[in-house]
């Protein structure tokens, strides 16, 4: 039996989070054993390889502002196997790609004069006459923006990724969302200037990338977790989470059509979505836990990897599509991120589409999907027609937890049963706390879970938030309480009854 001082660990999940978890275990000599049901480590932030392309699922800039992870990173790969890379991302909207950040000059040029007097038009009737019920989101920017800069450059994205119309979500995240430089105040200020006008914010220009996709982080930290004696099962998923006087003592895991196995454990480190943790408890948890439990609600995402000859590349990391004739939401250049990713002669390019598992894009066969992405690249005028050579689909489930005005209280009541009942169960991450953190906050806290288990510290990861220090920002923004980066909490009905 493993003895108190050297407690076993079972880490749930091999993405950023759990294996920084494992990582900084078995660093210090504590037993640990990773259990991912993927046949692949780095959940969302994994690279895919399908006959010879890498893609990087999501898109994954490294860079931090938290010394340690920075640190942590930099310890698992060496220096040579970073690239230093240029940040780069526009929007495309009716054909014309404006930077972003955007610039008043590249947007005025895009929008030529004519445009740009009637958006300068529509601005100054919003502020004239701006809509008196500003309680959501739409009418919010709109009274600010007026309504064509808002058609242009907020709404089509912002429905694509969230799944809902603008004009239902709650105008309390626009303060933080559409924080700063905008192209309105872009255009405005460059026609009527206003002195001492300052930049707030301003975005990272260069990130560190590993040369064959995050994916190659991760499963060099893997390699490392199990020489330093820790252990990484893939396609093994666990089933249950046992519990008994008020600690978890084992879970239950099952690879494929395999015997289910039951596993001692001291601590349980989840990163698995909270949701699937607390509907895992053996004995169940009470069915106003459970209840909460199914009430969260997650989006899910797909990518259709197209390759292209390299002529059609180019040099942004994505491009934001804000067309309304085309589902893609993003596109993304392969081989802009890292020449290893690509083949000589060709790029791929990543569609990224937001969907809701079960729906009919993402119960679409490949093919059909490939056919799709195809026509919607070829109709933007991103490549010509017949360009692309093959394509790979990608699904990603549960790849961004959705906040509606309830999951606050959802969260809260999974939260304080766990920490009541199985104290030693620790949440962690982006889906096992339900908060849209980037990958260095989701291995923070991890970080100070493995000091609360060995050191006996008290940290409460729960105010881990990238909001503290935006992700992206040199100047940062929020308070400890939100959502994570930027996401809208979307109204919905109460699912209690009344």
């Amino acid at each position: 039996m493993t003895s108190p001082q050297v407690p076993h660990t079972v880490v749930i999940g091999a993405g950023p989070a759990g294996l920084t978890a494992a990582f900084q275990l078995a660093a210090r000599d504590a037993a640990v054993t990773v259990f991912e049901a993927d046949d692949v480590v780095g959940g969302i932030s994994r690279t895919v390889e399908r006959d010879g392309w890498r893609f990087d699922i999501g898109g994954h800039r490294f860079f931090t502002k938290v010394t340690a992870v920075d640190a942590l990173w930099h310890e698992i790969l060496p220096a040579e196997d970073f690239l230093l890379r240029p940040r780069m991302s526009r929007i495309y909207y009716q054909g014309k790609l404006y930077d972003y950040p955007l610039r008043a000059m590249n947007a005025l040029r895009n929008l030529g004069p004519g445009q740009a007097a009637l958006a300068i038009g529509s601005y100054a009737r919003a502020r004239l006459h701006p809509p008196r019920d500003q309680s959501n989101y739409e009418a919010w920017l709109v009274a600010r923006f007026g309504w064509r800069l808002y058609r242009t450059f907020f709404k089509t994205y912002t429905e694509k990724l969230w799944g809902m119309p603008v004009s239902e979500m709650p105008a309390d995240w626009a303060a933080q969302r559409v924080k700063n430089l905008s192209l309105s105040s872009a255009i405005v200020n460059a026609v009527l200037p206003r002195r001492n006008q300052k930049d707030i914010t301003s975005l990272i220009e260069e990130f560190h990338y590993p040369k064959y996709g995050p994916g190659m982080m991760w499963e060099t930290c893997r390699d490392k977790v199990e020489e330093m004696g820790g252990t990484v099962t893939l396609n093994t998923a666990v089933t249950a989470v046992h519990h008994a006087d008020g600690r978890a003592v084992a879970v239950t895991v099952r690879s494929g059509a395999g015997a289910p196995t039951r596993v001692p454990a001291d601590h349980v480190i989840s990163s698995t979505p909270l949701s699937a943790l607390v509907l895992g408890m053996d004995p169940p948890a009470p069915p106003e836990v459970v209840a909460a439990a199914k009430d969260l609600r997650y989006r899910d995402y797909l990518t259709v990897a197209l390759v292209v000859p390299a002529e059609f590349s180019f040099p942004d990391n994505w491009i934001y599509i804000h067309d309304p004739g085309v589902k893609v939401g993003r596109i993304q250049n392969y081989g802009s991120w890292s020449p290893y990713l690509v083949k000589e002669g060709r790029t791929c390019l990543g569609l990224e589409f937001f969907v809701f598992e079960g729906d009919d894009m993402w119960s679409k066969p490949d093919d059909d999907l490939i056919a799709l992405a195809t026509d919607e690249l070829e109709r933007l005028g991103l490549v010509r027609p017949g360009a692309v050579e093959r394509g790979y689909v990608v699904r990603v489930p549960k790849a961004y937890p959705t906040y509606d005005q309830f999951y606050r209280r959802n969260v809260e009541v999974m939260r304080e049963w766990l920490a009541e009942n199985v104290p030693n169960v620790h949440p962690v991450g982006r889906n096992g706390m339900h908060r849209y953190n980037n990958a260095d906050h989701s291995m923070l806290t991890a970080m100070l879970t493995v000091e609360n288990i060995l050191d006996g510290t008290r940290h409460d990861v729960w105010t881990v938030n990238v909001e503290e220090e935006y992700h992206e920002q040199k100047k940062s923004g929020g308070g400890p309480g939100g959502t994570g980066r930027d996401a809208p909490v979307l109204p919905r009905r109460d699912p209690r009854p009344r």
